[in-house]
């Protein structure tokens, strides 16, 4: 027997597989559910890597990625699409060509360009690409400082709101630059959320001890299911960095390196008090 249920809303996440579980495709499932819609994916890369760092990244298909998108699109009601990892310069170009047949779709890219143990992941060629063609398709961008710099100026650290409306100035409707590579030394984390036609909006949080793994993927995708849900840009910005700071508190180790965001505290919590 078939039981009635609400709607959700669907979100497309299109990114990498992360064997551990920590980034990727796992962090965008779990943490768009969290955040109260239905999670449809499709791989860019398969890679091998742990809680230390990436050591090896295979690229799906073009033509096999852009099958997935499609089918997906053809098949469900896509609220909103969050975009991770690209892995090759052909994933991006068989995103960017399916975007463009659906162009009324928001879009959320989280530019992951370097795994969190140093390794790199996109070349200059491709960073050229996202430059160019797939950031003034977004809705939203969520780089981190590093990324940010690499995105503007790969030859020195401009100021955080030189990059801001550089980035802005590449057709992305807002740029959310996490500050989670400030200096270690400072006590808070400050959050930079720049709109074209408004004032840059800074949020702050305590900094939290260790080193996390995923946790921009896990930001990026509970900003697109906040928006995919209904709320504006700049709520769902504040939900989503509100529900990735409680997440990095419930965080928790799996391997021998960085944590990872504990993504599903609610639901554990909620069976705890049980």
């Amino acid at each position: 027997m078939h039981v009635k249920s609400p709607r959700l809303p669907v979100v497309l996440a299109i990114g990498g597989h992360d064997p551990g579980g920590g980034a990727g495709i796992q962090a965008d499932i779990e943490s768009i559910g969290a955040n109260g819609c239905h999670a449809a994916t499709a791989l860019t890369c398969v890679t091998v890597q742990d809680s230390c760092n990436v050591s090896q990244l295979v690229p799906i298909p073009p033509a096999t990625l852009a099958d997935q998108i499609s089918a997906t699109l053809s098949d469900c009601q896509v609220a909103i699409i969050k975009i991770g990892l690209l892995g090759s310069l052909p994933a991006a170009e068989a995103i960017v060509e399916v975007l463009h047949k659906h162009p009324t779709i928001p879009v959320v890219f989280d530019p992951v360009l370097r795994a969190g143990g140093g390794g790199e992941l996109a070349n200059m060629r491709l960073i050229d690409y996202i430059r160019q063609t797939l950031i003034p398709l977004c809705r939203l961008i969520t780089p981190n400082i590093p990324e940010a710099v690499k995105l503007t100026d790969d030859n020195g650290l401009p100021e955080l709101d030189t990059m801001g409306r550089q980035l802005l100035g590449l057709g992305a409707d807002a740029v959310l630059i996490t500050g989670t590579h400030e200096p270690d030394e400072r006590r808070e984390i400050t959050h930079y959320l720049y709109q074209t036609g408004a004032s840059p909006i800074h949020t702050s949080c305590r900094r939290l001890a260790g080193v996390f793994h995923g946790s921009g993927c896990t930001l990026a995708s509970a900003i697109a299911a906040r928006m995919a849900a209904g709320e504006a840009l700049q709520v769902a910005v504040a939900q989503g960095l509100e529900y990735s700071w409680s997440a990095l508190t419930h965080g928790f180790k799996t391997g021998k390196c960085q944590s990872i965001p504990g993504r599903l505290y609610r639901i554990l919590r909620h069976h705890d008090e049980r």
